[in-house]
């Protein structure tokens, strides 16, 4: 399996400082270890004219100058890009979200490996695709118009696909979702879907049951993963064969919680992923992530990071690390 991770110091619009370089990079070189490395990061779509405080609010000012790293950063010691492009304008806006997919690819596509379309369109919650008017089209058309264009230049490389968020039980029901991917032939959608995201964040929001005991870490992490693979994909005509990738998994260390909590939730689920690997097809691991977007707040989002906003090291770290030594594809 290949582990990834996000490595920017953001999470929704929580944002203590800005982000250095220099630190990303050696944290990034010391999780690796010469390995291959997956780098999760997002542009978005807020748009023809958009907003400049919500522009503002997630940082997306900059994101089709340069990414957290210079261009040839993502292409070097094994380094692959996963190019996540989010769909948030006021209004439907299929048109412009589709001349926005041909300016990532132009802008981008050299450098990317796996390209989302949409970020979790089942889950409507504000600064979520789920929540933008059209996003159903703009993920069932996205895809499809994406393949094509990364074909007609030869960027044939790159894989399409898109991502969605925790079970329905966690959301309060997306059958409505998947009920439209169902309705929609294969030859329109599922047959140009390369991989499908999942986002796991089983105890970032709600309380768990103590280890051991049902609905703890463990058994949330593989319900969700069997949930998506047995139930979800094939109704949306997506086969067993197209690979599930973990694109989004992390869990707090916040005031209530703890840094070692943190990494022992964090070793629960990585080894339940790991265990079913093989039965789901899981091909692909990205923690979310890398900094702490506030290590001050008392919100789950501001301390899912593996260092402080600080880039001081939690435990979390060296668990990280020492899975993708252990477990991770080797060296070149």
């Amino acid at each position: 399996m290949k582990f990834g991770i996000y490595p920017r110091g953001r999470a929704a619009t929580t944002c203590s400082r800005p982000d250095d370089p220099a630190a990303v990079g050696a944290l990034v070189d010391e999780l690796a270890d010469g390995r291959p490395l997956v780098i999760r990061e997002y542009v978005h779509f807020l748009g023809r004219d958009p907003d400049p405080e919500t522009v503002a609010a997630i940082g997306a000012e900059k994101e089709l100058d340069r990414l957290t790293m210079p261009d040839q950063w993502y292409a070097e010691n094994g380094r692959e890009l996963d190019l996540v492009a989010s769909y948030l304008p006021p209004a439907a806006d299929l048109d412009g979200w589709l001349a926005f997919l041909d300016t990532v690819i132009d802008r981008y596509g050299h450098l990317t490996r796996y390209l989302q379309v949409t970020l979790e369109p089942n889950f409507p919650i504000p600064l979520i695709d789920g929540s933008s008017p059209g996003v159903l089209d703009a993920l069932t058309q996205g895809i499809p118009y994406a393949r094509a264009a990364l074909d007609q230049r030869e960027l044939h490389h790159v894989e399409v696909g898109f991502s969605v968020a925790e079970p329905p039980e966690w959301l309060g029901g997306d059958g409505a979702f998947w009920d439209h991917l169902a309705a929609t032939p294969a030859a329109a959608f599922a047959d140009h879907v390369d991989y499908v995201g999942l986002a796991l964040y089983p105890d970032a929001f709600s309380p768990v049951a103590p280890k051991g005991r049902p609905g703890d870490v463990a058994s949330l992490t593989a319900h969700a993963v069997h949930h998506l693979r047995d139930d979800c994909l094939p109704r949306a005509h997506i086969p067993a064969g197209v690979p599930i990738h973990i694109v989004e998994n992390g869990s707090p260390s916040g005031p209530s919680r703890g840094e070692q909590a943190q990494s022992e939730s964090l070793t629960e689920m990585i080894h339940t992923i790991l265990d079913q690997r093989t039965t789901a097809n899981i091909t692909v691991y990205e923690l979310f992530g890398l900094r702490d977007a506030d290590s001050g707040s008392t919100e789950p989002l501001g301390s899912l990071g593996l260092v402080t906003d600080t880039y001081r090291r939690k435990a979390a770290f060296e668990t990280y690390r020492d899975l993708i030594h252990r477990c991770g594809r080797p060296p070149h």
